[in-house]
């Protein structure tokens, strides 16, 4: 509640926070938008694959061209990296090895990064945020995305000294959604194919929103994050209302549908048969909490905080989250603070590649939101007994031998490079987390 204040100073003193941007796409180029009515924060610097792209982002939202003129654009990532008017990197590109990669280059030019990229944080960001915090500096999920925003909760919830019982988001789920492919996404979106190309909408993206993929990267983020466990048998996005969550999202004992207190869940705005929820969560986050003793379930009531039966088990939820809009927030904590808005503080969570239909031997594996594979969460220590092939090295790789539809897949299944870079900070993290004993 001091960043703004913390801003206000750096800016009277001539020394405003400067952010490089790498990735310009719809997220950056809302930040961008909100960083040009932030006093105090600059973006000297901002990457793209296309510089002309980005250039007419920024005019998109509104940049004059003052600020256009003191705009460095580029396509080369690790020049941005290494200029010294750059104080936090933003990693915004979502490709996971690309994102490693920027990470790297960072940690070397002693940077903080803000990593909005889910996919990087979630192959490797475990193992990253141990070395970023080794140098003394900020390895941070990207707050306005879900995840720093459950995070952010959970540490609430814990801090105020209540038990967290569940936390995650809401989502449009059905269970036919895991086999979508590109070609089938729009009509789930209310769109027709030439209404999305229109509006520069990917079809591979938007599918990995609806094929369960992104579901499970996020919570997996949000369980190493947080210390929570991924449920043993994957997510199970039942449908549940923002009134309802105190009473499903608490163990089965209690009378709910987790397996046991302290997991992630992802809940669905409809029904199986498609109707949709009343009152759904499917653009906020939520955290289930227990009262730690009676006086306290009493005073839940006292001041109406929705509770289940017992009045042991209450929940907060914030309906909407704006995404890149709020991204200046990991920014300058990085900055004023030296601190994260969310980082992984363990490996508790994976998520892993799963077979969309049967797989010949030969088949070239097209990754997050394609027509091969779909991710699936699945706790880390099952990940490892099982060489599950994380859905961050799904694209790309050739299969070695068929697999069956809903299969998941391990790293024996596909040809892989053992000396690409990315395979190795992913085997190295696998090493450096595994059980003992």
């Amino acid at each position: 509640m001091n960043l703004y204040h913390l801003l206000q100073q750096r800016a009277d003193a001539g020394k405003p926070v400067r952010a490089g941007l790498i990735g310009a796409g719809k997220f950056g180029t809302m930040f961008l938008a909100q960083a040009a009515a932030t006093p105090g924060l600059e973006v000297p610097v901002i990457c793209d694959l296309s510089p002309d792209a980005a250039r007419a982002a920024c005019k998109a939202v509104g940049w004059d061209d003052a600020r256009l003129g003191a705009t460095r654009f580029t396509d080369d990532a690790a020049s941005l990296i290494e200029d010294t008017a750059v104080e936090v990197v933003i990693e915004a590109t979502g490709n996971p090895a690309a994102g490693l990669r920027h990470a790297l280059l960072a940690l070397e030019a002693g940077k903080h990064v803000v990593m909005v990229n889910v996919e990087a944080d979630v192959l490797a960001g475990p193992l990253l945020a141990e070395r970023f915090r080794a140098a003394g500096l900020v390895w941070s999920m990207a707050y306005g995305d879900q995840p720093a925003l459950v995070a952010e909760m959970v540490d609430w919830a814990r801090a105020a000294g209540f038990s967290v019982v569940a936390a995650g988001k809401g989502t449009k789920y059905l269970p036919e959604y895991h086999h979508v492919t590109p070609d089938g996404v729009w009509e789930h979106y209310g769109l027709s194919a030439d209404e999305a190309a229109q509006a520069g909408m990917n079809s591979q993206m938007f599918n990995s929103f609806l094929d369960g993929t992104k579901s499970a990267i996020e919570m997996a983020a949000i369980a190493n994050a947080c210390g929570l466990e991924a449920p043993s048998g994957g997510l199970a996005f039942p449908p549940c209302s923002r009134d309802d969550l105190q009473n499903l999202l608490i163990p089965r004992a209690a009378g709910g549908v987790l397996e046991r207190a302290g997991q992630v869940e992802v809940v669905s705005s409809l029904h199986r048969d498609g109707r949709e929820v009343a009152g759904d969560l499917r653009w906020g986050v939520y955290v289930v909490i227990e009262a730690p003793n009676a006086y306290s379930a009493a005073c839940f009531a006292q001041y109406g905080l929705p509770t289940d039966a017992s009045g042991r088990y209450s929940a907060m939820f914030k309906p909407y989250h704006l995404i890149g809009m709020e991204l200046g927030i990991s920014v300058l904590s990085a900055a004023l603070r030296g601190e994260p808005t969310g980082q992984a503080r363990g490996f508790a969570a994976d998520a892993v590649a799963r077979a969309k239909r049967d797989l010949r031997p030969g088949e070239m594996l097209d990754g997050e939101g394609g027509y091969t594979v779909w991710g699936r969460l699945m706790p880390a220590a099952d990940s490892l007994a099982l060489g599950a092939l994380p859905i961050g090295l799904a694209g790309g790789v050739r299969l070695k031998r068929a697999v069956a539809c809903d299969q998941v897949l391990s790293w024996d299944d596909v040809e892989v490079d053992e000396t690409d870079a990315t395979v190795r900070l992913r085997r190295e993290m696998e090493a450096r987390f595994a059980p003992s004993g």
